[in-house]
């Protein structure tokens, strides 16, 4: 019986992968990490069993990972310690045992050359270094993020970025959760996959769409870096995160988060999500 482990199971996409996951093994198979009681039951009504310990508690995290044969290590959301609290999971999955980890890296992230790829190139050299089998899962920007300002945006008949007329070739998180559950279950070790949607839009395209989908005029706005920047911060995003936010902008403008390879529809087995129809589902 191979044992398959979920990290970070209770947030948007591990809950997506366990979901997936368990059509392809057996649910008793499976355990999800969490780090509530609240999110263990609600794996347990899933029929999954569920082991408790943060990014940050090293010897939870080694105890959590024994008698594991396959993980999946989804990365932080804490940018600026991600490199930290990932490595504390790889040195305790070599300590128990684990012979393969799937890790949620970032779309070209050795040579996008943006800011949020720092901490994911550093979990991949430690993954390297490890002695574990493991597979890169880099994936792209989540079609989510950019119509999770959608009702904004239709508030102020705008839809603010840097940009430029960069594309975006984007998913939704579903089919990034796919692809991790495929990974996990086995068939792609040792591989470096660029995950990204079949189509590719401007965030001009994105506010054509989004205003066709809805009725209503919305416009994209075009800023410099640093103006994107501060204008994040005085909506509330913290200085650093906003930094880096507008930095990605700023990186896709030059193809950054650009990708035609279809690798994901290919390991999924069907086509992406098109924007258009994630935007119809964020507007419902």
């Amino acid at each position: 019986m191979t044992t398959y482990l979920v990290t970070g199971a209770s947030g948007h996409l591990g809950r997506l992968v366990l979901d997936h996951l368990a059509t392809l093994v057996a649910p008793q198979d499976i355990l999800a990490l969490v780090r509530s009681d609240t999110a263990a039951e609600a794996c347990a009504a899933k029929g999954i069993a569920s082991r408790r310990a943060d990014y940050d508690d090293p010897a939870a995290l080694r105890t959590a990972l024994e008698g594991v044969d396959r993980l999946l290590l989804i990365s932080s959301s804490e940018v600026g310690q991600r490199a930290a609290q990932h490595g504390n999971v790889i040195d305790a999955a070599r300590a128990a045992g684990v012979d393969f980890i799937a890790y949620t890296s970032i779309l070209h992230a050795d040579t996008g050359g943006m800011r949020l790829a720092e901490e994911h190139l550093a979990t991949e050299a430690k993954l390297a270094e490890s002695g574990i089998a493991f597979t890169l899962l880099r994936n792209g920007w989540y079609s989510d993020n950019i119509t999770m300002t959608a009702a904004q945006d239709l508030e102020t008949g705008q839809h603010f970025g840097a940009a430029g007329t960069g594309r975006f070739a984007t998913a939704p998180r579903k089919d990034y959760a796919e692809a991790a559950a495929i990974v996990l279950a086995g068939g792609h070790d040792g591989e470096v996959l660029e995950l990204a949607g079949d189509e590719a839009y401007t965030l001009a395209d994105y506010a054509a769409i989004l205003s066709d989908a809805a009725g209503k005029p919305v416009a994209y706005t075009d800023l410099p870096e640093e103006t994107f920047r501060q204008a994040l911060v005085e909506a509330g995003v913290p200085g650093g995160f906003a930094a880096v936010l507008a930095d990605s902008d700023a990186k896709a403008a030059q193809g950054a988060l650009f990708d035609d390879s279809r690798t994901l529809s290919a390991l999924i087995g069907h086509p992406t999500e098109p924007i258009a129809e994630t935007v119809k589902r964020a507007l419902a």
